[in-house]
């Protein structure tokens, strides 16, 4: 029999391992255990993500990510080849939130809406493996790890305790937090970022880490600063912010605050130890900007792993020439951003798109339906994509079998008719001459 590890000892080593080199905690492995309980419950989505997104950053050039705000879109994504998903709190407050209301980003929209997308997400994505691996296929990776924006919302560091947890419980393998809040009198528009105080930002992201560590999971820790556009700061607790402060003090108790890159230097420096990525979010595209980011960071903490929010939306065609475009996340790579994300993807591609198919609707009738599916058949990817084949896609196959074998349906053609149907009829359909409309 093998021999039992001590919970200590297990702990001790696992905190002790090269994958948290750099990382400081202020709690020992003994505070971990007695915070645990008595069983050790295992978070398999969130562990394995964990790993894997972890592995990939280390042996990657850059992995870049799209958003997804629905799990049809994370499948398509891992379809497609990506390696990562984002799961956005923007989006999320957007469109995708547990009150199935819209908000621009405020503390409006439940604390729970995130960490509810993600879960959907990996569901789609279990259900997608499930299908392949009854059909005895291997080719496609389904379960991406999910990276997700935990919003600073109410609360202090219990509440990012707490976050956390939830996060783990959905699978999330990694959690971006950020230092902005929202006052009363941002309303979404930005001009006037509030950032909390460097020391306040610091013991959230040990609460997360401490989460995270309770439950057995390295969840790979983002620290976001928003100081760049910050134009105020919570308060004036922390020496670390004062060479910061104007003087000033808006009539809501909020004081003025210089922001800018150095301000998200300093603020960046200060997170390195508690985070495993850092990101210093920008309201442009500003390769010179990302590298002085980089270059001060890599003097105090030489290879510590930065991120990149291609978010914001801005017109880059205006701003940089084609060149500089086609090679900007090669550029980035070489200056250690190797997490790279468009944060507001899904939620753009799945408007954009829309608008786009009912404009073509709106003149051309079911013609231009038949062509939103003709790339997918021209490919020979008819009976892949979710588009085309929606049933398969969905598990009818999946769940004709687990019908079959507790024998609530016999082993018989009927049980695949209407998969086949459907496709035979995708095919006619997709074929027929189109129509204009009246």
């Amino acid at each position: 029999m093998k021999p039992m590890i001590e919970p200590i000892q297990a702990v001790t080593e696992w905190l002790q391992q090269a994958r948290w080199a750099g990382i400081q905690r202020p709690y020992t492995p003994a505070d971990v255990l007695r915070l645990r309980g008595s069983l050790q419950i295992e978070y398999t989505l969130a562990r394995v993500g964990a790993e894997r997104l972890w592995e990939l950053l280390r042996r990657e050039p850059y992995v870049a990510a799209l958003s997804a705000m629905t799990g049809n879109q994370a499948i398509e994504q891992a379809r497609a080849g990506l390696k990562a998903i984002c799961a956005s709190g923007w989006q999320a407050a957007a469109e995708a939130n547990t009150a199935r209301e819209e908000y621009p980003e405020l503390n409006g929209f439940p604390t729970e809406s995130v960490a509810q997308l993600v879960q959907n997400i990996n569901k789609s994505l279990q259900r997608a493996d499930q299908i392949y691996h009854a059909e005895g296929r291997n080719d496609t990776m389904w379960f991406l790890p999910v990276v997700a924006d935990a919003e600073s919302l109410a609360g202090g560091s219990l509440n990012s305790f707490e976050m956390m947890k939830t996060m783990v419980e959905s699978g999330a393998a990694g959690v971006n937090l950020k230092d902005q809040i929202y006052s009363a009198n941002t309303l979404g528009q930005f001009q006037d970022d509030v950032v909390m105080s460097t020391r306040s930002f610091q013991q959230k992201l040990i609460a997360a880490r401490l989460a995270a560590d309770v439950m057995g999971v390295p969840t790979v820790l983002i620290a976001r600063t928003d100081a760049c556009g910050a134009r105020y700061i919570e308060n004036d607790s922390d020496p670390q912010d004062h060479p910061f402060l104007t003087g000033e003090r808006r009539a809501d108790g909020c004081f003025g605050f210089r922001g800018g890159l150095d301000a998200a230097i300093a603020r960046g420096l200060a997170y390195a130890p508690h985070a495993d990525l850092l990101l210093c979010q920008s309201s442009q595209p500003d390769l010179r900007a990302a590298r002085r980011f980089a270059e001060a960071i890599h003097s105090d903490y030489p290879g510590k792993m930065l991120a990149y929010n291609y978010t914001p939306p801005v017109n880059w065609s205006q701003q940089l020439d084609a060149t500089t475009i086609r090679n900007f996340q090669v550029a980035l790579s070489g200056m250690g951003y190797r997490f790279q994300f468009v944060g507001l993807a899904g939620y753009q591609s799945l408007n954009m798109g829309m608008l786009e198919l009912a404009r073509r609707y709106r003149e051309a009738g079911m013609a231009a339906f038949t062509r939103l599916h003709e790339p997918e058949l021209e490919r020979g990817h008819g009976q892949e994509g979710t588009a085309v084949k929606p049933a398969r896609n969905l598990g009818a196959g999946y769940l004709d079998e687990v019908a079959r074998m507790i024998g609530a349906r016999p082993a018989s053609r009927a049980a695949m008719r209407a998969p086949e149907e459907e496709k035979r009829s995708s095919v006619e359909w997709a074929t027929m001459p189109g129509k204009t409309a009246n």
